[in-house]
């Protein structure tokens, strides 16, 4: 076999032979993986004639004109051969190439960022959404406790609180519970509807300590909102009738996907792809016949996106009605699972065969398989990009902001062959330049900022491009050290957001004692330091340079090292107040000088992921949280 066609080929369809680690190491991919993903995105490379076939079919599908052009106000672009200058009015765009008519996506040259918002340094919480107390239900938080605690943040002189993905999971299986992994990215979780807004019976109280049980709450949750659509008249709400107008196809789809999941699951089957196959396909009779037969449990389904919709809407005019500059910012998810609606109601759109995730790093040596798929970057570009574009109107729909999880898969994203080793994987490049284009321009129709999560393995000039288009990038405590030091406040960026932790990562409580250390010898899971000794060896070295650095910084009393957490988490909620980053995010556990963090990568059942709960009472009444809290509010003014 020609491997220098293959190399061709593979260049061709978006994938980097070579690529550098995190420890600055050159790597190439092998044959075998490039062959298997070639294979995965349609194009065969299992000898030379269908290598040939595969690259002729790439350089028709390039040079065949779009459904979709993006442009920067005012550029000059090329259309089928002849320059031509964008408007410098942004908006969709009809325009002719080559005789054919086709839409135009004008941006304005940055996203709608803190600056469109406020001149000041601003500051805000970060929280997982199900892990707030009070609300409207019993057992985990939802967008009622969202509103209350949004409201009480900005009474203490936050402007944002920054959320867990409220994306749709399976209802049919309340087990599954990774909001990172979610059925789809475009439609809402109903689990955090407000009752209250629904006519429904909200439940007392919930002081309950110990971990979330995800499916004796879900039940509960969703026998309260059967009863509230027992009593509702879809016929006599005319908002509700227009939301299902708006929503249309792809709305109605996602429904009809979730009766039919909860119609095979209690036959053991548990994903679409394992269906009947007429089941498979949205469009076949047998769909349709099944629709018309469940007409009322897929009007239940429409209720339950139309009042979780509007539950978050409310809660982001409640955040700002109590003088939040932003309100709520959402999570965007990386990908979604391959055996949900997202990936059922389009499936040419996904990457079918393939997984994402992430080379090794420091963090985590053996890299990671987030078991999740995702938009095809070829597909997208002949679909006009209207899964990507469906995917932006629908996070900024309730919110001030969005948080683009993995903000590197805009360029590039890690795929895996399924069964593979996380190390058997490849780049896959996507469309940068579209990307940023379309999301500018729907953030400022949406007048929401937009933060992405440049953690990890970054891309060679991709934090500079962020910069230059108005994307925050992220700076976390953890990460921002140069010559084993801890970098001080003044020299952060001041383009992007800075936080102490993140929910992958330890708090600084966590840190400080070693529980992630403990952890992970439970989980059976290390970082490239090596073995548990040696990661409290450095663990150990770590804290007196955080320690030094806090001292430095005015952020503690000089003094010697102390034994407890506390003065330590003080000290880090005023470090990241006191940087130039236009917005400072406190996460919640550290507010409240938590030790366990919310997730643990790598890990399923070896760590209680997603179902730990917040203490109860009033948080910003609890000893030293409002001091705390004070201390990173006027580290931000000063």
């Amino acid at each position: 076999m020609d491997e220098g066609a293959l190399e061709r080929l593979a260049g061709k369809a978006g994938l980097e032979m070579h690529w550098t680690d995190a420890a600055g190491k050159p790597q190439k991919v092998s044959p075998d993986v490039l062959r298997t993903v070639l294979a995965a995105l349609g194009y065969g490379a299992a000898n030379d004639h269908e290598i040939a076939e595969s690259e002729h079919r790439i350089n028709a599908e390039q040079y065949a004109i779009p459904k979709l052009l993006t442009a920067w106000a005012g550029e000059t672009i090329s259309i089928a051969g002849e320059l031509t200058k964008a408007p410098v009015e942004p908006g969709y765009h009809n325009v002719y190439v080559a005789g054919t008519e086709t839409a135009l996506a004008v941006a304005p040259l940055r996203c709608f960022g803190t600056a469109n918002v406020s001149d000041a340094r601003l500051g805000g919480l970060a929280v997982q959404l199900y892990a707030l107390r009070g609300g409207h239900t019993r057992g985990f938080g939802d967008f009622a406790a969202l509103a209350e605690f949004a409201s009480s943040a900005a009474a203490h002189g936050m402007d944002a609180v920054a959320i867990s993905p409220a994306h749709a999971l399976f209802p049919a299986n309340p087990s599954h519970i990774s909001p990172y992994s979610p059925s789809s990215r475009i439609f809402l979780n109903p689990l955090y509807a407000d009752l209250a807004l629904c006519g429904g019976t909200p439940p007392r109280a919930d002081r309950k300590k110990g971990l979330i049980d995800w499916p004796a709450a879900a039940a509960a949750k969703m026998t309260a909102l059967k009863q509230a659509h027992a009593a509702f008249d879809a016929y006599a709400d005319d908002d509700f009738v227009i939301f299902c107008e708006e929503g249309g196809e792809r709305l109605h789809r996602h429904c009809v996907f979730e009766v039919l999941d909860a119609h095979f699951r209690p036959q053991n089957i548990h994903s679409w792809r394992d269906w009947p196959p007429p089941y498979r396909d949205p469009a076949s009779e047998e769909v349709f016949r099944f629709t018309i037969a469940h007409q009322d449990e897929i009007e239940f389904r429409l209720f339950l996106q139309y009042v979780t919709f509007r539950s978050a809407r409310a809660t982001q005019k409640r955040a700002r009605d109590a003088g939040m500059r932003i309100g709520i910012i959402a999570d965007i998810a990386t990908g979604i699972d391959a055996a949900g609606s997202d990936c059922w109601v389009s499936p040419d759109d996904v990457l079918d065969g393939l997984r994402i995730g992430a080379p090794p790093d420091p963090f985590n040596a053996a890299g990671q398989n987030w078991g999740i798929t995702a938009l095809s970057p070829a597909r997208m570009r002949q679909n006009g990009f209207a899964s990507f574009i469906a995917l932006l109107r629908a996070s900024m729909g309730y919110a001030g902001g969005v948080r683009i999880d993995h903000a590197m898969g805009l360029m590039r994203l890690w795929v895996i062959p399924e069964s593979a080793k996380s190390i058997d994987g490849v780049y896959l490049r996507y469309p940068l330049d579209d990307l940023l284009r379309l999301i500018a321009l729907e953030s400022h129709r949406a007048h929401a900022v937009v933060i992405g999560e440049n953690l990890g393995t970054v891309p060679q000039g991709f934090n500079e491009t962020l910069a230059y288009r108005g994307l925050a990038g992220m700076q976390v405590l953890w990460f921002e050290q140069q010559d084993t030091q801890f970098i001080p406040p003044r020299r952060w960026r001041g383009d992007s957001v800075a936080m102490t932790t993140t929910h992958d990562l330890p708090t600084v409580a966590g840190w400080w004692n070693g529980r992630d250390i403990e952890w992970r010898t439970k989980a059976g899971t290390r970082t490239s330091t090596g073995d548990e000794a040696a990661e409290w060896q450095e663990r150990h070295v770590e804290k007196q340079r955080l320690w030094s650095a806090l001292i430095d910084a005015g952020c503690v009393p000089a003094g010697p090292q102390p034994n407890h957490a506390g003065p330590a988490v003080d000290g880090a909620a005023r470090f990241i107040g006191s940087t130039p980053c236009a917005l400072a995010i406190l996460p919640i556990e550290d507010m409240c000088a938590l030790e366990d963090q919310p997730n643990l990568p790598g890990t399923i059942d070896e760590h209680p992921n997603w179902r730990r709960r917040l203490p109860t009472g009033n948080l910003f009444a609890q000893a030293g949280v409002a001091e705390r809290l004070d201390r990173f509010r006027r580290a931000r003014l000063s």
